[in-house]
C-alpha cells in the first residue's frame, strides 16, 4: 500500500479528517488568534502599560505578540530559568515577559530611545538594560564569564549568524536559544527553496554544538491585513558528553 492509498484508507475510518484537508484554516488563523487570546491570556496591567507607553513614544508595534510573550514566560517557568539574555529590547515587552516569569533580564538594545523607554516600562522588575550593539557587548560578556538559561535574539537580521555564535557561547548546556522571526526574514530575501543557499538554518544546522528545531507559526498582527507564515529556530546547546 502506498502513501496515497494509506491516506485514502485513513480519511475513509474517519471522515473528519477530510474536513480538515479540504478546509484552507489558514484563513481563519486570526479568528483562531483572538480564541486563543480570550482564553489564555489574563489581564495584566503591567504589559499593557508596556504597550501604551511604547506607542505614545512613537516605537514601533513590533514587540513580540501577547501569546508569543506569553510562550515566553512559560518557557522561562518550565526551565526554572533565572537567567535571560535578550537582544533586542524595544519597549521592554518581552523582558517583562521573562521577569513576570522569575528571571533576572539582561537586555540589549542599541537605540537609545528604545532603552529609555523600555526603562520606564520595566521599573521595578529584575531587568538591567545594556545601551550598545550586540556586536559590542555579546564579545563583553562572554569575557565576563556571563552564562544564561535563555538567550532571546529578536533583532535585526543582519549580522544573524554572528548574534547565534555568541548565543551558544553565552548559553548554559541544555539552556536553550531562541532565533525570533527567523521564517520571515528567509521569505524576504528569497532564502525559502531552491537557490536559498546558505542561510541561518544551515549555519544553526551546521553547529555541532547545538540541537535546534524550526517552528512555524501563523502570526497574526494588527499591522498586516491578512495572515503572515512566520516561525523561529529554538535550540538548546548541548553538553560536552552529548
Amino acid at each position: 500500500m502506498d502513501s496515497q492509498e494509506q491516506l485514502r484508507a485513513l480519511v475513509e475510518q474517519d471522515k473528519g479528517m477530510m474536513r480538515i484537508i479540504d478546509f484552507d484554516n489558514f484563513c481563519s488563523a486570526p479568528q483562531l488568534d483572538a480564541q486563543a487570546q480570550s482564553a489564555l491570556l489574563r489581564p495584566n496591567a503591567r504589559l499593557a502599560a508596556a504597550l501604551c507607553e511604547s506607542s505614545a513614544q512613537g516605537l514601533a508595534p513590533i514587540s513580540v505578540l501577547p501569546l508569543a510573550g506569553q510562550y515566553l514566560s512559560v518557557l522561562t517557568r518550565v526551565m526554572g530559568a533565572k537567567e535571560v539574555l535578550e537582544v533586542g529590547t524595544l519597549g521592554g515587552y518581552s523582558s517583562i515577559c521573562f521577569a513576570q516569569a522569575g528571571a533576572r533580564v539582561t537586555s540589549i538594545e542599541i537605540d537609545a530611545k528604545h532603552r529609555d523607554v523600555a526603562l520606564q516600562n520595566v521599573a521595578g522588575l529584575d531587568v538591567e538594560v545594556l545601551l550598545g550593539s550586540s556586536t559590542e557587548i555579546l564579545p563583553r560578556l562572554v569575557e565576563e564569564g556571563r552564562r544564561f538559561d535563555i538567550v532571546f535574539v529578536d533583532a535585526d537580521m543582519v549580522g544573524l549568524g554572528e548574534q547565534f555564535d555568541w548565543a551558544v557561547k553565552l548559553t548554559r548546556p541544555n539552556g536553550c536559544i531562541f532565533l525570533d522571526d527567523v521564517v520571515a526574514s528567509m521569505f524576504k530575501d528569497g532564502q525559502v527553496g531552491e537557490g536559498g543557499g546558505e542561510n541561518i538554518l544551515t549555519r544553526v544546522g551546521k553547529d555541532k554544538r547545538v540541537q535546534a528545531t524550526l517552528v512555524p507559526i501563523v502570526a497574526c498582527h494588527a499591522m498586516v491585513p491578512r495572515p503572515v507564515f512566520n516561525g523561529f529556530i529554538f535550540g538548546t546547546v548541548l553538553a560536552d558528553d552529548a
